[in-house]
């Protein structure tokens, strides 16, 4: 908190702080007249911004009336020239986490909390008119501040001893004040006996950070509890100096942010997921393309072969009524044409099912099930690069809980690998198992490729890494394999030399 001595012509002198407030409601409208009002003996508090996503609130028009300066962006107020500290209105704490964390280095955050403070050094002022009292009101205030606030509040001296603790803080060390009271600040929160730099030089230390710099300093620090549980606290130092400008004493202020990193987290968990499903659809769809001119041969061919048979039906037909050899033709003709007919269901099916777009689904699914579909989809393919397919599936049931979408997705990716690691034709050996020691579903992949240099091996799964020509891949297939193997609890092994081909082994929690 940057505060400066202002000299007066009477010789006085009072501490002048630069604060800019956001939540501009009748609470902000309240402070806004004490503060221009000059209210305070011992402080010159200037409001120099206000901020609220609402214009037409009471603050935020007297703001204007005073020719303060208003924004509806609390960031904007970081702009402002000289600014100690910003007052946080809005009673929101997910909000006052956010605010904390983007402030720039140095600035101090209040919450609504410190507004306790600041209605009582206001009630008590109006009675001051001694030096005398001046004292008592400062004591008052130290009270007031130690006891009746929310969070946890520690006063330091700049050697690290405690001067004074409020309630909530010997509370968190669950000390008394008898305990805590000229020791260490590091061996009642830690239990070290040096400053916690020494033991962990990442830890920062917001008392040594405001020694240096004379500002406000806030870090975040992890505390393990007695039942061995971690909680995480926001650690705000606000230095007091003498008229001297020297620092004195260090007020630490904590806020357990622990329930709003959690909250954040949660939410940041769900974001990288949704994110995930995107990217899954994405290359979902690139696939989808890649299979549909091979699937559209695929299905012309047996479509012009139907086409023949029911031209030739209908002509015997038109010609006379069929004979006995007719009919049976007849018969052999159609049992034909509805297999090839339920070929091309299935891989029309297959095509549309692999292409709808769906959230994460897990239930009991069959694994070599969903292979034999998109072996359905890929076999054309694989016989135009000249790709000769070999499958081993266990005949017995391969069930597992998980996404059949993301499966499909996952085997089609292993599929394309493969393939494109063999241009000029090769084998890919399909097997699959149970490994009953671990009730875990194996599936394998085995090309006859080209194989992977040693030392990409540990970067295939990173995304945007490809070792393809440029315009022939986006780097991103088997880091979606990966993606989608852990979010099924799997494990993903590879094995690969140059020139002998690459080896992929899938495993899942079975059922």
């Amino acid at each position: 908190m940057n505060i400066e001595e202002q000299n007066f012509n009477n010789g006085e002198k009072r501490l002048r702080l630069n604060l800019a407030i956001v939540g501009a409601g009748k609470l902000s409208r309240f402070f806004l007249d004490r503060f221009h009002q000059n209210v305070f003996s011992v402080l010159d508090i200037n409001i120099v911004g206000v901020c609220d996503i609402d214009s037409k609130a009471d603050g935020f028009c007297r703001a204007k009336e005073l020719g303060i300066y208003t924004t509806n962006n609390f960031r904007d107020l970081f702009k402002l020239e000289d600014l100690d500290g910003v007052i946080e209105l809005t009673n929101d704490r997910n909000f006052l986490l956010e605010l904390t964390r983007t402030r720039p280095r140095g600035l101090g955050v209040l919450d609504h909390n410190i507004l306790k403070i600041f209605i009582s050094l206001y009630l008590v002022n109006q009675q001051l008119k001694s030096k005398e009292k001046e004292v008592v009101l400062e004591k008052m205030v130290s009270e007031l501040l130690m006891e009746q606030a929310y969070e946890r509040i520690v006063l330091l001296n700049p050697d690290f001893t405690i001067v004074e603790a409020n309630e909530g803080y010997l509370s968190a060390v669950n000390k008394s004040r008898e305990d805590v009271i000229g020791e260490h600040c590091y061996t009642i929160t830690h239990g070290y006996r040096s400053p916690c730099s020494e033991w962990e030089p990442d830890m920062g230390c917001p008392l040594v950070e405001s020694l240096k710099t004379g500002r406000a300093s806030h870090v975040i620090h992890e505390h393990v509890m007695d039942n061995g549980g971690r909680t995480y606290c926001d650690l705000q130092a606000y230095p007091v100096k003498d008229a001297s400008g020297q620092v004195v004493r260090i007020i630490e202020i904590w806020k357990d942010v622990t329930k709003e990193l959690a909250n954040r987290w949660e939410m940041r968990v769900k974001e990288l997921k949704t994110d995930m499903g995107k990217i899954i659809q994405e290359d979902r769809l690139r696939s989808l393309g890649r299979l549909a001119a091979s699937c559209a041969h695929e299905i012309n061919n047996p479509i012009h072969g139907l086409l023949t048979f029911a031209h030739l039906m209908k002509s015997i037909l038109n010609e006379d009524d069929p004979t006995q050899d007719d009919l049976t033709q007849f018969k052999e003709h159609l049992s034909l044409m509805c297999s090839e007919l339920e070929r091309c269901g299935n891989i029309v099916s297959g095509l549309l099912s692999f292409s709808r777009e769906s959230s994460m689904e897990a239930r009991e699914v069959e694994v070599n099930d969903i292979l034999r579909g998109v072996i359905t989809l890929t076999r054309h393919k694989m016989e135009l690069q000249n790709v000769a397919l070999v499958m081993d599936l266990t005949p017995e049931p391969l069930n597992m809980k998980g996404d059949v979408h993301q499966l499909q997705q996952c085997f089609l990716n292993l599929f394309f690998n493969a393939i494109d690691a063999m241009k000029g034709g090769g084998q890919l050996l399909i097997t699959s198992g149970r490994v009953e020691a671990a009730k875990r579903v194996r599936i394998t992949f085995q090309d006859s490729g080209y194989g992977i240099k040693e030392k990409d091996l540990e970067h295939i799964f990173d995304p945007f890494f490809t070792t393809k020509s440029e315009g022939e891949g986006t780097g991103l297939g088997l880091s979606i394999v990966y993606g989608i193997v852990k979010e099924h609890e799997g494990e993903i092994e590879v094995k690969s030399r140059v020139g002998e081909g690459s080896t992929f082994v899938l495993s899942f929690p079975g059922v």
